[in-house]
């Protein structure tokens, strides 16, 4: 623990991950002292292993280094805005082609050492387990509270996450049921792009409506049913880690967990055709799978129903085999997996504060963004919003059209299921301009760089 600061700094931050740290960083850069709270290596989540700080937990990489991606251009904001998280990751950097991979051991060893060097930063290793300073004591001397636990964050802060945001009565079982506010498991279906779809075979519309309706519909005959069903009972499937092993819900079953109940399960569940006809042949089909449009520009659309724990391989080999998916480009692949984070659209203001609670805010996964480089800039982002704010000044929200300016722009749409979301094309506003398919993510990049550009002076 750093010695030279007491613990009357102004923020406290719970969780010194990929997001904590980044905000701590950002922080100190601007000349605002905070206090790291690390319950490592006095107790460990199920996920971590080393003490080190920023453990990463998944896998050594940080994805495409590709200018034209989505999450190239995010990396270039996040290198432009003095990521700590990117430096450090490009100094411990392993060959991994065109992506950008770490030294996972190096890369933790490197980000402790910068941030126990840091002066303007007390790390102090000790578990917070409320968000109430009367539970709490730690927490008393703090008037902002910055929560950066990661997806795997302890029962006991999510338990106190909770009784704030769900009203009292209606609070859900931590690990056993998902509540309106707050989630802890997720159960995600493949997500597709729209470019990619065969509309010759697809319709549009909705059960029982005449007219067009909201979900894209892809029809299946008796024999494209049953080749489906038989290769999801031999599909190889991703193993399960041992702090995952919980109870699946009847409202989010993995689609081949479903079929093993038996060969029409799905066509009388997710799959139903009731109330469809397939306009090439003026009859009902035998199955029928729905698409359901993903963001605002109707770029990306999500299997709805087909949550899975296949592997990727298998992802991509068995729902191509659903007729108008035979060309099918993933834009997110599926996924069953403890996920602590929250319905960001109700429960956060647009500075990341909790509307119940405008003291403490959340950075990082817990608010409903994934993966490593986006939960880096969730929480530079929020550093560099509130050491302008300690300083006496606003700063305005990155565009929409810029990686990170997307990303936030993810957290404050309003949607029926919100879900978490790596960086994306399809989370930005729609291009102007009719592009080839060839060409999109060009001109993605090209504007996304170009209006970062035109922000930046701005916060400055």
């Amino acid at each position: 623990m750093n010695s030279s600061n007491s613990l009357k700094t102004p923020i406290a931050i719970i969780g010194a991950g990929l997001a904590g740290c980044e905000c701590a960083m950002a922080l100190a850069a601007n000349g605002i002292p905070s206090t790291l709270f690390e319950m490592k290596p006095h107790r460990y989540s199920p996920a971590h292993e080393r003490d080190c700080l920023a453990e990463l937990v998944c896998s050594n990489s940080l994805r495409s280094n590709d200018p034209k991606s989505a999450v190239g251009v995010l990396k270039n904001e996040l290198r432009t805005l003095g990521s700590i998280v990117m430096r450090v990751a490009e100094e411990t950097a392993v060959p991994a082609g065109k992506a950008l991979a770490v030294d996972r051991e190096l890369f933790g060893k490197r980000m402790t050492e910068l941030v126990e060097a840091e002066p303007l930063i007390t790390l102090v290793r000790k578990e917070i387990t409320s968000l109430d300073p009367a539970l709490e004591p730690a927490l008393a001397p703090f008037g902002t509270i910055v929560l950066s636990a990661g997806p795997v964050a302890s029962d006991s802060i999510s338990a106190s996450l909770a009784a704030l945001l769900e009203p009292e009565g209606e609070q859900e079982n931590s690990g056993k049921k998902n509540g309106s506010r707050l989630y802890f498991y997720d159960a995600i279906a493949p997500i597709v792009s729209g470019d990619s779809l065969n509309m010759d075979i697809i319709f549009r519309g909705s059960r029982y409506s005449e007219e067009e309706g909201d979900y894209l519909n892809c029809p299946m005959e008796k024999d494209e049913y049953f080749a489906f069903y038989e290769a999801l009972l031999s599909a190889e499937k991703a193993q399960t880690k041992d702090f995952e092993k919980e109870m699946h819900f009847e409202g989010c079953m993995p689609i081949e967990a479903l079929a093993e109940r038996g060969p029409r399960t799905l066509s009388f569940g997710p799959f139903k055709p009731v109330g469809f006809t397939d306009p090439r042949t003026g009859r009902r089909p035998y199955a029928i799978v729905q698409l359901r449009a993903e963001n605002l520009n109707c770029t990306m659309f999500n299997l709805v129903g087909c949550q899975t724990k296949l592997l990727y391989k298998e992802q991509e080999r068995i729902f191509r085999m659903i007729p108008g998916l035979e060309n099918a480009e993933f834009v997110r692949f599926g996924s069953m997996h403890r996920n602590t984070f929250v319905n960001a659209p109700e429960v956060l203001a647009e500075d990341l504060s909790l509307r119940v609670a405008p003291h403490i805010f959340l950075a990082g996964q817990i608010t409903g963004v994934e993966g490593y480089v986006e939960s880096s800039a969730c929480g530079l982002w929020l550093g560099l919003q509130l050491a302008a704010r300690l300083n006496g000044r606003n700063i305005p929200q990155p565009p929409p059209e810029s990686g990170l300016g997307s990303l936030l722009r993810h957290l404050q749409t309003p949607v029926k299921r919100f879900q978490p979301s790596n960086v994306q094309y399809g989370l930005m506003p729609e291009l102007g301009e009719r592009a080839k398919k060839a060409d999109r993510k060009q001109l993605y990049s090209e504007r996304a760089t170009r209006s970062f550009d035109e922000w930046l002076p701005e916060i400055r």
